[in-house]
């Protein structure tokens, strides 16, 4: 699938074109300011449902379908096939390790928000679990793609012993403003676990979580702080996730 082109969720052609940062379809005329990455994949047991939700559907047009045998050859491909601005859906957060790694190529210094109940912040050596999807936060950082002093973590409240030793040797916090200052884009990687329970159908749930509305002001700042919005990543969320409520926070970062 081309990058250049890819089908309008408005007609349904092939016509929806890259155009600057964004797509115009070239048969009615639609214009969007981002282009999907699905990601139907999941990374550890038990995540086959979050792999089923990367198709969603979400009005924007589909610019490419990443589904590799290993988690290296997918983190590889998503960084290869983004779109001038993604939205990444489905898998598990495995995803963002790839958006963020192909992203912070194109742009310098890339700052990285990061909702997410959990910290991801582990190794193969700390994880209790073993599950990757606890991990692709660490990764991006220890491979070099964000520097942790420009990450912020907002909604944390699970962390593993581990996490937590880390995120207060690396002054990990969830001051959205210290984490983007200086950066030349950002990235907003959105676990739907984030959000409280009765507010929204999730993975990986986790009580006492942020209202939708909350979650939108948090997106508002990231969007109203001066530094561009290099693409976004919507995952854990479920088949019968409400999408009204994904187009919501979409809406409220910008796209």
């Amino acid at each position: 699938m081309s990058l250049l082109r890819a089908r309008c969720p408005a007609c349904r052609t092939l016509t929806a074109v890259a155009v600057d940062t964004g797509y115009e379809c070239h048969s009615c005329g639609s214009v969007y300011a981002a282009g999907l990455v699905r990601v139907p994949r999941a990374w550890g047991s038990g995540g086959e449902a979050m792999g089923d939700a990367a198709f969603v559907d979400l009005p924007y047009p589909e610019a490419a379908i990443v589904a590799r045998e290993t988690l290296e050859e997918q983190t590889a491909g998503i960084a290869d096939s983004l779109p001038a601005v993604p939205l990444v859906v489905g898998g598990c957060c495995c995803a963002h390790t790839g958006a963020v790694r192909g992203l912070a190529r194109r742009v310098g210094r890339l700052a990285v928000v990061w909702l997410d109940a959990h910290g991801d912040l582990n190794t193969p050596e700390t994880s209790p679990s073993g599950n990757a999807w606890g991990m692709p936060l660490r990764a991006a950082i220890d491979e070099g793609s964000v520097r942790a002093d420009d990450v912020a973590l907002v909604g944390a409240r699970n962390l593993d012993p581990p996490e937590r030793a880390y995120v207060q040797a690396e002054g990990i916090d969830d001051d959205v403003g210290r984490a983007v200052s200086g950066a030349d884009a950002v990235y907003v990687a959105f676990d739907l676990d984030v959000l409280d329970p009765s507010e929204i159908d999730c993975f990986m749930p986790e009580p006492y979580g942020l209202t939708v509305a909350e979650a939108e002001r948090v997106l508002r700042a990231v969007a109203s702080s001066g530094v561009p919005l290099a693409g976004m990543g919507l995952t854990a969320h479920l088949p019968g996730t409400d999408v009204a409520v994904l187009a919501r926070l979409v809406a409220a970062a910008g796209l």
